[in-house]
């Protein structure tokens, strides 16, 4: 886990491109978190999980072909394994750590203005997950934010929450066992394209879809 120290950051995008859901840019104020230097692996999952219904393999490759919920009930099964409280990260502070935290650059996408130093993408990937902390790190450290497997925040999608949310600690989480509520998914994958992966980007899927570009990265707090 890296540590992220709290700070202030510009959220989303006032680029003429973005979709409505990726603006206005706006300020958001976070806490310290520690968030994983990778994406969380077959080897990690399997060792909790057991297996795995991963459809690219390999230990060292993230964890892939899951739902939201797959991931949460991972997650709750590791920390009853270990004492901790780990979790899905929010939508703030995925981006936060994604832009470099307190040391960022600037980059368009996490760590370089060049995607393919950084990320696994539908033009390098060969259409599939690869194994973690292949490329270039961005300025915290974090490897694979941009591509390689999407992944899941705790946030529930609304395109309309920059407009309207709070800018202190930004939380989108709703409990609901309807399985087509939408989560929020963050940082590309293997099969989107460049223009589809700055760090700005939001996509969403149903919590219950399965899907092979997906997987998760973990979160703690930092007190």
């Amino acid at each position: 886990m890296v540590l992220v120290e709290g700070g202030s950051f510009t959220m989303g995008t006032s680029l003429p491109e973005a979709k409505k859901a990726e603006s206005p840019a706006r300020t958001v104020s976070l806490n310290s978190f520690y968030i994983s230097k990778f994406e969380v692996t077959q080897e990690l999952f399997e060792s909790v999980m057991g297996s795995s219904m991963s459809y690219f393999k390999g230990k060292n490759v993230p964890v892939n072909n899951l739902s939201w919920q797959q991931a949460n009930y991972f997650i709750e099964q590791l920390n009853a394994q270990t004492g901790s409280h780990y979790r899905l990260p929010t939508e703030a502070e995925w981006e936060y750590a994604a832009r470099g935290g307190n040391k960022s650059q600037g980059y368009l996408y996490s760590g370089s203005n060049d995607i393919n130093k950084v990320g696994w993408y539908a033009g390098n990937a060969r259409n599939r997950a690869q194994p973690v902390g292949m490329k270039k790190p961005n300025e915290l450290g974090l490897y694979d934010m941009t591509g390689n497997v999407g992944e899941f925040v705790i946030d529930a999608f609304d395109e309309n929450f920059y407009r309207y949310g709070p800018t202190d600690n930004p939380n989108n989480a709703k409990e609901t066992d309807i399985g087509l509520a939408h989560k929020s998914v963050r940082g590309g994958s293997f099969s989107y394209d460049a223009d589809e992966s700055e760090n700005f980007r939001r996509d969403f899927a149903s919590q219950s879809v399965i899907m092979s570009d997906m997987g998760l990265r973990l979160v703690r707090d930092a007190d």
